[in-house]
């Protein structure tokens, strides 16, 4: 079994930074890949990041590109999502998930989530 925990979320002025994290607990992730994705009220959560944990390989939404960078922390398990250059339109929930996947844009292929962390981006 494997236990995500988000950390991070808030309020903050548009053009401001937030850092999220993921805790990450359970079960070696070695092979696994880490994605951050957000859902606001009455859309669909979206892919935003996702890095695999053995390389360290990285792919982000053309939404976020630029402006988020996500990393790993291998000896503590966790994984981190910088934004920077906050607009409203980043207002959502953001999520952390883990899962063996082959489509890291495919939220359907991820086994494990956390419970979510709120970012409100005011304008």
């Amino acid at each position: 079994q494997v236990h995500l925990v988000e950390s991070g979320g808030g309020l903050v002025q548009a053009g401001g930074s937030l850092r999220l994290s993921c805790a990450a607990s359970g079960r070696a992730f070695i092979r696994h890949v880490m994605g951050w994705f957000r859902q606001a009220p009455g859309k669909e959560r979206e892919f935003v990041a996702g890095i695999n944990w053995s390389e360290g390989h990285t792919y982000y939404a053309d939404s976020v590109k630029g402006r988020f960078t996500i990393a790993r922390a291998n000896a503590k398990n966790q994984v981190y999502l910088q934004a920077n250059s906050l607009k409203p339109e980043d207002t959502a929930v953001y999520y952390c998930a883990a899962g063996w996947v082959s489509t890291w844009t495919s939220a359907h292929e991820y086994d494990y989530w956390g419970q979510g962390t709120q970012v409100t981006v005011s304008s």
